[in-house]
């Protein structure tokens, strides 16, 4: 990529923020419709989870294979065929006539999803190579999703209240469009010196495990124990031949190699931790106050705005604290935050007052606020510029991941706990081991923060790139390599 000035860079990053906040705030403002949907379209409980996780699932398959892609054919052609897909899918969600055509639309949407975020982080730190710029604008690109936060409750919930639910979707439409145009003209291609070949049985270990998985934690709390046993032996299998697999091949699918960075390997599974807390925490958010107080989707919008709001101002702080401090700080504030939000609800029912409610939903976008920049830089700092979509896809597949698993295992402990009662009589109770599970999940964030972002942390991840770089000279030579 050609040496940009100073305008020119902030104008991709402002392109490449467009992408995020269509993907992103189609996630918040579908959750505030989540009870609409579900009486219009006369859905379960575990229907309502596959709207928000046949989207994350996709996401999450593709995320890697449209990292690679990017890096081999060019970037820019990527995330402009991601724009229009999305777009389309976004089109055909708003005029669904059933749930399952619903839930299709959405995975088409997220075909289109999977070329965007991983391709504009790697176009992002294709374009600000100085690391202290690269944080910087890693933090804005982060509050991006507090802006989505903030917006998407209140955008969605002032659409379902006044037009339905189905004009949620609309909003993709012209910011997609402008999106589109503004890459075209402005947005430079790029590519990786070297192409990577495709892996296409490391793909469909991947779709195979994430699926199967997901489909025996939602479909648990009303299928045969048996056949949640098989899926779940599915996914233990696909797994099993993954890690057994991708070490053999010359250009993988996932490079096993980057986990030996311990901030690397912490970075992914903070990035579960966090997202899966933010999943459940949204799911159960939207059901209690629409559902249990009788909110409508404006005023349940209003509600969340403190952790809206929290998240939105804390993360372009926290990029730049990652920029001038290091990871460090930013986890340990994020974990502490998110823990004690959770703890708040699990311990002490905050749903039921107004003033804890409104006490751990701050807390909560506090912790959120200041998680998203150290994960993103930790991913890619370090790392050979010429991984860098590959990097940048794990990290986004981590937080699909921790997304789609936290809708399914929130969504499953709540279902079990309610039973056939309504939620008025028996939420709170019922949401007592899900708020555990949120609060477990902060505390990872803590723990792992504090772990891998130390002086041996460090050494682990200088040792790693040298190794990277060492096999990137290699292959440029013409010698082929095997992971070890």
């Amino acid at each position: 990529m050609p040496e940009l000035s100073h305008r020119r860079r902030m104008l991709v990053l402002a392109i490449c923020c467009m992408s995020l906040l269509i993907v992103s705030l189609d996630v918040t403002i579908l959750n505030v419709a989540l009870p609409a949907m579900q009486k219009d379209l006369d859905a379960s409980l575990a229907g309502m989870q596959w709207t928000i996780d046949a989207y994350t699932l996709v996401l999450a398959s593709l995320l890697m294979l449209a990292g690679s892609t990017a890096d081999r054919i060019g970037r820019r052609k990527v995330f402009m065929a991601g724009l229009v897909v999305f777009t389309i899918g976004s089109v055909l969600c708003s005029i669904a006539p059933s749930l399952d055509s619903l839930i299709v639309f959405r995975m088409i949407q997220a075909v289109g999803g999977s070329m965007l975020n991983p391709v504009a982080m790697s176009i992002i730190t294709n374009t600000f190579t100085n690391p202290r710029e690269r944080a910087r604008a890693i933090g804005v690109w982060s509050a991006v999703v507090g802006i989505s936060m903030a917006a998407g409750p209140l955008v969605g919930g002032l659409l379902v209240d006044s037009v339905g639910w189905r004009s949620i979707f609309w909003i993709n439409l012209p910011v997609g469009l402008t999106a589109l145009l503004l890459t075209l003209r402005y947005v430079p291609e790029s590519r990786a010196p070297k192409a990577r070949r495709p892996d296409p049985v490391g793909q469909f270990l991947v779709i195979a495990l994430l699926g199967s998985l997901t489909y025996a934690i939602i479909e648990a709390p009303s299928s045969a124990a048996g056949q949640t046993l098989a899926f779940g032996g599915i996914a233990a299998a696909a797994l099993a031949a993954l890690l057994l697999y991708e070490p053999r091949r010359d250009e993988p699918l996932i490079d096993l190699r980057f986990f030996r960075s311990a901030p690397f390997s912490g970075a992914t599974v903070v990035a579960v931790s966090a997202f899966a807390a933010l999943g459940g925490f949204l799911f159960l958010s939207t059901l209690y106050l629409q559902n249990v107080r009788g909110l409508d989707a404006l005023h349940a919008g209003m509600w969340m705005l403190p952790m809206a709001i929290m998240a939105f101002v804390c993360a372009p702080v926290s990029g730049r604290l990652v920029g001038n401090r290091g990871p460090r700080l930013s986890l340990l504030i994020a974990g502490t935050a998110m823990t004690a939000s959770g703890v708040l609800f699990a311990a002490f029912e905050a749903e039921t007052a107004n003033v804890t409610l409104v006490i751990g939903y701050f807390l909560f976008g506090l912790g959120f606020g200041f998680v998203n920049a150290p994960i993103t830089n930790t991913a890619v700092s370090g790392m050979p510029r010429a991984q860098a979509g590959v990097a940048a896809a794990i990290a986004s597949t981590s937080r699909q991941i921790g997304q789609t698993l936290g809708v399914a295992v929130i969504g499953a402990v709540l279902a079990s706990g309610v039973g056939s009662s309504s939620y008025r009589d028996t939420f709170v109770a019922a949401a007592r081991p899900a708020w555990w599970i949120i609060t477990a999940c902060g505390l990872a964030v803590l723990i792992l923060g504090a772990l891998t972002s130390g002086r041996w942390a460090r050494g682990t991840a200088e040792r790693t790139a040298r190794r990277l770089e060492s096999a990137e000279i290699k292959e440029a030579a013409g010698v082929g390599t095997v992971l070890e």
